[in-house]
């Protein structure tokens, strides 16, 4: 082999890695180049809705179930760290890791009798349980604040170093992001991963070649609902107030849209989606009014001509090309 296709099968080895190094130290040197708090703000709530939406493309692009209650899992971290913290004084640290297991309980006491539904059944199964997380957070007053929120949450901190601020927020964040991606793509190409592929294909041959497929889906519910919990939890602490409006069914939609968009079965598109999804309010000046009108738009449009996904189909549509090319060339 040349020094160039050697390069190549290196690059083409390595490219995950390579992607994910790139990755890291352009979010490293950031804050370098955007110090503007706003625009911190706003990476910042990418990196936060990024870890949701890595759990629950595992759920949806990878064993191929649907959910349309995945805020229920992340408005249970934020409140549950809300009031571990304020209420019960516990630390923080701690306190989210210990909601994020209840939370991981909760999903599995759901999972199991939900998770034998499938199609439409699954999707209003997992909206109802959104409906009621939503209603408890909202009519629950002694406990969660009610329509006013639960406020005075206390920010995280490391030693003398307390985040509290958009850079070290930046860190943090899309540190736990990071972790959370590279947690996603190692598991996708793990066995478990495999299987679950096997299962979104077809469930009927994914369990006749040994895969157990109730417990696979039980199992990744669990993990997209641990994420989730751990993203609220950091939205508690990062924004120090939550509402129940926050965790409603509209973002549980907003969250499925960031997975189509991204691409399912994509984990690096759940984080295009993320970003796409938080940013496009603030390129539409009439967004806040035809919001709703525009994300279904958005996710008509993807799935009749991208049905992979931007990222995925823009990358199969930009192989197609060359590789046309290629061939014309050859043949000339």
């Amino acid at each position: 082999m040349t020094g160039r296709q050697n390069l190549l099968y290196f690059l083409s080895l390595h490219r995950t890695g390579l992607f994910a190094t790139i990755m890291a130290a352009a979010l490293i040197l950031f804050p370098y180049v955007e110090d503007n708090p706003y625009t911190l703000g706003l990476t910042n709530l990418i990196a936060i809705n990024a870890i949701v939406v890595l759990g629950l493309n595992l759920f949806i692009g990878y064993a191929g179930q649907i959910s349309l209650g995945h805020a229920a899992f992340f408005g249970l971290g934020a409140y549950g760290s809300a009031i571990a913290t304020v209420t019960f004084g516990l630390p923080p640290w701690p306190s989210m890791f210990l909601v994020a297991a209840l939370v991981g309980l909760v999903a599995l006491g759901v999972g199991i009798p939900v998770l034998r539904l499938s199609g439409h059944y699954l999707a209003m199964a997992t909206l109802g349980l959104n409906y009621v997380v939503h209603t408890i957070l909202l009519q629950w007053d002694e406990v969660t604040g009610g329509p006013s929120g639960f406020a005075g949450i206390p920010s995280l901190s490391v030693a003398d170093v307390v985040f509290d601020d958009p850079v070290s927020l930046h860190y943090l964040l899309w540190g736990f992001t990071m972790a959370c991606l590279l947690l996603c793509l190692n598991l996708v190409r793990s066995g478990v991963g495999r299987g679950l592929a096997a299962l979104a294909g077809d469930e009927t041959a994914a369990a006749s070649l040994g895969v157990d497929t109730r417990a696979a889906k039980v199992k990744v519910f669990v993990l997209s609902a641990v994420l989730a919990s751990l993203a609220g939890s950091l939205f508690a602490h990062c924004y120090s107030y939550v509402s129940p409006d926050t965790f409603g069914i509209f973002t549980s939609t907003d969250m499925v849209i960031m997975v189509v968009v991204g691409g399912m079965g994509s984990i690096w598109g759940s984080v295009f989606g993320a970003a796409f999804l938080t940013l496009l309010p603030e390129w539409m000046e009439v967004f806040d009014t035809y919001k709703d009108f525009v994300h279904g738009g958005i996710l008509v449009l993807v799935l009749m001509f991208l049905p992979q996904g931007l990222i995925t189909g823009l990358t199969d549509m930009i192989r197609v090309r060359m590789a046309l090319w290629r061939r014309d060339h050859a043949a000339a």
